[in-house]
């Protein structure tokens, strides 16, 4: 996929809207374009493995304690946090019927990142609105 593709589909994930074309740009450039084959586990719930993902094309499901909670299409991405905390995955994602491509960022690759004021004001920023979200469905229960 072209460079301009991957930085326009990047700007419009949650987790990196509002950065900068020229941030974008680097940021898919340190990422890696994966072909997963259908039933392929990208990522394995408790694994130590840290990184994101941004689907390309195709679909996976996300499972939590071997049920599936979440379907993932064209568009969508995981494993954002465990770019910042580095924590084992909260959930497997497996590769759907037909196979997915993302690209995949690791968290050594996106590390340096972080010392980027945009980068760390913007991923602050929608960490903080998740924390919100998840105390008032909490307060709500």
């Amino acid at each position: 996929m072209q460079e301009f593709e991957l930085t326009r589909r990047l700007g419009q994930v949650e987790f990196f809207s509002g950065l900068s074309e020229g941030v974008l740009r680097e940021i898919a450039g340190r990422g890696v374009q994966l072909t997963h084959r259908p039933g392929a586990a990208i990522t394995q719930q408790g694994a130590e493995s840290a990184g994101f993902h941004l689907v390309l094309s195709g679909t996976a499901t996300v499972e939590v304690g071997g049920k599936t909670v979440n379907t993932l299409a064209e568009g969508d991405s995981f494993g954002e946090i465990s770019l910042i905390d580095g924590q084992p995955r909260s959930a497997s994602v497996i590769a759907g019927e037909g196979g997915v491509s993302t690209l995949a960022i690791s968290a050594l690759a996106f590390g340096p990142l972080l010392d980027d004021a945009e980068v760390s004001r913007t991923l602050l920023r929608v960490v903080t609105s998740r924390l919100r979200a998840a105390e008032a469905r909490t307060a709500q229960s």
